[in-house]
Formats: structure tokens, C-alpha cells, sequence
């Protein structure tokens, strides 16, 4: 098993965010890599190097529009005569074909979804790097390995085609699957983060070379609140190829576990050639977005079902915000996903 990392990933360093009514401190920060740093460092894993595969397999799944837009927006906003703040942010949001795109303002009203996604100096390098590492190990499974985990930062799978939300940038398990797609007929996504990936959902929606099964807490009233249900099962040739399994606020463990499960008898089903697993520990029991109870050692019991599926599988790492767990956590799963099968 190969671990991925590549260390400009630190540089993104969002200042604040606005969410529910309020402008807060932000979850995403540096100090949740460094804590994933040192699991690795006490597990019998070092880490792999990095591979740049440009900017052709971002723009297969991303808009050009809003690529560029990632890439310039720092720069155009601190160009701007007026003190516009260190980060690029809107209170205005028009995502439609009516909106110009004349200025920068007008951009980061098309392209950001929402306040949780502030645009800094490193933001593009960081994001950039992010989906690197995800395509390396994409392409480590299409070379022939059988495992790996991603350490990933932005996160990805809130990213839609063309507007960035909730943390996310660039959808890296989005990147990673049309990249396997270059050899394996059926990919399947399973995501297994505290919020639903509605991002994931919209790229693939009406496909069925790529499953997506979501196992994650209500919308209602909880990120990303406009998706996310159980009745949201794909359009035309991707129907029934979306399965999105919510779980009850305040669920435990087992509901989470017993939910897990049921997404991986769809994913056996669809009989995948690969699997992208999108991993959160934001379902442990104390982070502070957890609607869930998941304990240390479920993470090794959630590994060991993933690794289950017998089959080739890439492990993104994306959500969790408890800084002070995630080192143990992740020392959990890593002890589940690497262990031999009785």
C-alpha cells in the first residue's frame, strides 16, 4: 500500500468563512494535515511522491471558465483599488448564463457556491497539488497497485463542475475516476463523509459508467441542504446509478456501520473494476460537524469493509476537524485497509 502526499497542500490558509448566519474561525486548516502527517509517520508506511499530470484531467471534469477563474481570482482581487480583504469572497450569488462575468466580483458570484470557500494568495497551488495527489494514485491503480490512501487538502467532493462550496475546490474523487475511466469500464465512488458530496452527485448524475453511493448525515438543515436525499437516483443512462444513503441526526455508530453496508451491497452489485473511497472523519463521534457517534476503532471496522470489495481502491481522505483525533483515527483505518484478509 502507497500513501500520497504532496506538502504545497499546506499552503492553503483560509482566514475566515461565512456560514448559518455568521462569519467563523475556519475548520479547515493546515494543522489537520500535520496531525494525518503523524499517523503516517508511526504506521510502517513512508510517503510516495507526487506526480504532475497538468491541467488536462481538471478541465475533463471541471469548466475551463472556473479553472482559470481559481487560477487568476487572487490576483485580479488585489489588483482592485478598493481594500477588498485578504481572501476572494461574495455575498452576491448569480451561478446563471445572465450573469457577465465582467469583473471579479461578478466571477465570485458565478463560481462560489457559497461563504465556505474563501480564495487566498496559495489557494490555486494548494488545490492544484491536491488533485495531483489524487490522480497519482489514480494512476498508481491503473499501473497495477491494489491500494492507497490520499492525504488531501482542500477537500473535493462538495466541488461541482463549475462553483466551489463548502471547503472544497477542485473534486478530487471526481478527477480520479475519469482518470481510471482510461482503462476501467466501471468505476464506483463511495463516500463515506459526514455531508453528502453533491458536487460527485452533479458530475456524474447521468452516467453509469461511474456509481456514486453516499452514505452521510440528512440535508435537512445540515450542509449541503439542497441534496443529498434518498430519492435523488441519477437522470437518464444514470439512473438508479446514484444512491444516497442519510442518516438521522444524532445516529449511532451502528446506524452509520449498518448505512455503510447497504451502500456497499449496491457497489457489489454494479460489480466495479475500481473503487474511490472518500473518507471523513467528521463522522467521529466528538467533531465539531459530527451528527453521528463513530468511535476510533469503527474507522478500523469501516477499513476493513471497504477493503472488503476485493478490488483495486484509492482512498481520498478529506473531512474531519477534531485536529486533536485525527492522528488516531487515521492510524485506525490505515490498520483496517492494510490488513490481510483471513
Amino acid at each position: 500500500m502507497k500513501i500520497y502526499y504532496h506538502p504545497l497542500q499546506m499552503l492553503h490558509k483560509p482566514l475566515s468563512y461565512f456560514s448559518r448566519g455568521k462569519m467563523r474561525q475556519p475548520q479547515e486548516k493546515p494543522e489537520r494535515m500535520e496531525a494525518f502527517l503523524q499517523a503516517v509517520e508511526k504506521s510502517a508506511y513512508g510517503l510516495s511522491e507526487v506526480s504532475d499530470f497538468g491541467i488536462t484531467p481538471i478541465t475533463n471534469v471541471h469548466d475551463l471558465g472556473y479553472v482559470h477563474f481559481l487560477k487568476t481570482a487572487y490576483q485580479e482581487w488585489q489588483d482592485l483599488p478598493e481594500d477588498m480583504g485578504e481572501e476572494v469572497q461574495t455575498s452576491v450569488y448569480v451561478p446563471d448564463d445572465s450573469n457577465p462575468l465582467i469583473g471579479v466580483m461578478a466571477k465570485a458570484a458565478r463560481y462560489l457556491a457559497d461563504g465556505s470557500s474563501p480564495i487566498g494568495e496559495h489557494t490555486w497551488t494548494s488545490v492544484y497539488w491536491s488533485a495531483q495527489t489524487s490522480l497519482t494514485a489514480a494512476q498508481g491503480l491503473l499501473d497495477g497497485e491494489q491500494q492507497s490512501i490520499c492525504l488531501t487538502r482542500p477537500a473535493g467532493h462538495h466541488a461541482r463542475k463549475d462553483r466551489a462550496g463548502g471547503f472544497c475546490y477542485l473534486n478530487n474523487a471526481a478527477i480520479a475516476a475519469e482518470h481510471l475511466r482510461s482503462k476501467y469500464a466501471k468505476v464506483a465512488i463511495i463516500d463515506t463523509d459526514m455531508h453528502h458530496g453533491q458536487g460527485i452527485q452533479e458530475i456524474f448524475y447521468e452516467r453509469d459508467d461511474v456509481l456514486y453511493a453516499s452514505v452521510h448525515g440528512s440535508p435537512v438543515n445540515f450542509y449541503p441542504v439542497v441534496a443529498g436525499h434518498e430519492n435523488e437516483r441519477g437522470r437518464g443512462r444514470g439512473f438508479m446509478y446514484n444512491h444516497n444513503f442519510p442518516m438521522p441526526h444524532g445516529s449511532s455508530e451502528q446506524v452509520f456501520m449498518d448505512n455503510v453496508d447497504k451502500a456497499l451491497e449496491v457497489v457489489r452489485t454494479f460489480e466495479p473494476d475500481v473503487v474511490v473511497h472518500v473518507l471523513g472523519f467528521d463522522v467521529y463521534v466528538d467533531d465539531p460537524q459530527a451528527k453521528c457517534a463513530v468511535s476510533t476503532q469503527g474507522f478500523t471496522e469501516l477499513a476493513a469493509k471497504i477493503r472488503s470489495l476485493n478490488v483495486p481502491t484509492m482512498v481520498l481522505v478529506e473531512g474531519g476537524y477534531l485536529v486533536e483525533k485525527l492522528e488516531d483515527n487515521l492510524d485506525a483505518f490505515i490498520q483496517g485497509f492494510a490488513q490481510p484478509q483471513a
